[in-house]
């Protein structure tokens, strides 16, 4: 059993359970209780279960609530226009891309409009940006619509995403820890980001600076998984620093 799959039986467990102790999940799980003891302490990391005296439990903390497109487009506008057209300077004719969910992907999209690339994407509002566009070449992932927020989620997306195969994948978040953990605060477009991830050589993180550390409780990634990260002049420097001593490459639009 892989540790991806024994984590999922895991937070399976609680959600029938409400709780668990480590000896109860190694005795279930048939693995040892050091084991489990790791396993919890990533869930826990990852914001998907509470770490407790001697087990676990289901977190508490309350998800984050949504906002819509058009409220999160209006919220550091100008630094995310900024970012946008500094990371549409990466692409280079004939590429493909992958453009995450979000609000700053759709304005790099706009960016991309007149140009012989490929765009890959589940955001809306990237279509409505490209649809009349002849030279670009539009790829619309399958899924569940998410009206509010202008996506495609779901497993469709996700099983369309192991078909891809790109160049540079444009990687949207809610925050950038300190510590370098790129964070979601939405439990439906963390698994797409993380697809998404795998599904293209190169990842450009698209983060203005009033996302460090912003907010979220679920880990998409670290930035050690970041090839790039666009940015604005007041990101955190520290922050920042982490990424180059990973091997990423910062850019400051």
């Amino acid at each position: 059993m892989t540790s991806s799959i024994r984590r999922a039986q895991i937070v399976s467990s609680l959600r029938a359970k409400g709780a668990a102790s480590v000896r109860e999940l190694a005795e279930t799980l048939q693995v040892s209780e050091s084991t489990i003891r790791r396993d919890l302490d990533v869930l826990d990391r990852n914001g998907e279960l509470l770490r407790t005296y001697g087990g676990a439990a289901l977190s508490p903390r309350p998800a984050a609530p949504e906002i819509s497109f058009a409220a999160s487009a209006e919220h550091d506008s100008a630094e995310k226009a900024a970012v946008a057209e500094r990371a549409a300077r990466l692409v280079e004719d004939d590429m493909v891309v992958v453009l995450d969910i979000g609000t700053s992907t759709r304005l790099l999209a706009r960016h991309l409009r007149g140009r012989p690339v490929t765009v890959i994407t589940a955001n809306l509002a990237v279509l409505d940006e490209l649809r009349d566009d002849d030279a670009v070449r539009l790829c619309l992932l399958g899924g569940v619509v998410r009206r509010n927020y202008l996506s495609l989620v779901g497993s469709l997306t996700e099983t369309a995403l192991r078909q891809v195969r790109a160049d540079l994948v444009f990687l949207s978040c809610t925050g950038v820890r300190p510590d370098g953990h790129v964070m979601d605060d939405m439990e439906v477009e963390t698994p797409i980001k993380q697809a998404m991830l795998e599904s293209a050589d190169r990842v450009v993180l698209v983060a203005s600076e009033a996302k460090f550390p912003g907010t979220g409780s679920l880990r998409v990634c670290s930035l050690d998984r970041v090839d790039a990260l666009v940015t604005t002049a007041g990101a955190d420097p520290r922050t920042l620093e982490v990424c180059r001593e990973a091997g990423g490459k910062v850019y400051i639009a």
